[in-house]
């Protein structure tokens, strides 16, 4: 299982909500991520943060594919699995007979 590390990219939202006076949300964190990371982790940053102003190493599953590329992985998956199906019916019409 691959994974990414997030801590930069949370210290650098931290600092930059510090110098803007907002005070850091799960809100306003998942807003500004470029990667979806879970609540409880979120959550326990912002804590660790308000604490000692120090970010905790937070890793998330990488994506080793995006969302389009996905879609684009199944939709060939299923043209593939219909053909075959297609081919198995095709059969069995043919020994039946």
């Amino acid at each position: 299982m691959l994974t990414k590390d997030v801590s930069d990219e949370l210290q650098q939202i931290f600092m930059q909500l510090e110098r803007e006076g907002k005070k850091p949300s799960v809100a306003i964190l998942k807003t500004r991520l470029t990667t979806s990371v879970p609540m409880p982790a979120l959550i326990s940053a912002i804590r660790r943060w308000k604490a000692s102003a120090h970010v905790p190493k937070v890793e998330v599953m990488a994506n080793s594919a995006t969302a389009d590329e996905r879609i684009i992985q199944l939709e060939q998956q299923v043209a593939d699995l219909t053909q075959r199906l297609t081919q198995l019916e095709q059969q069995l019409t043919e020994h039946s007979s």
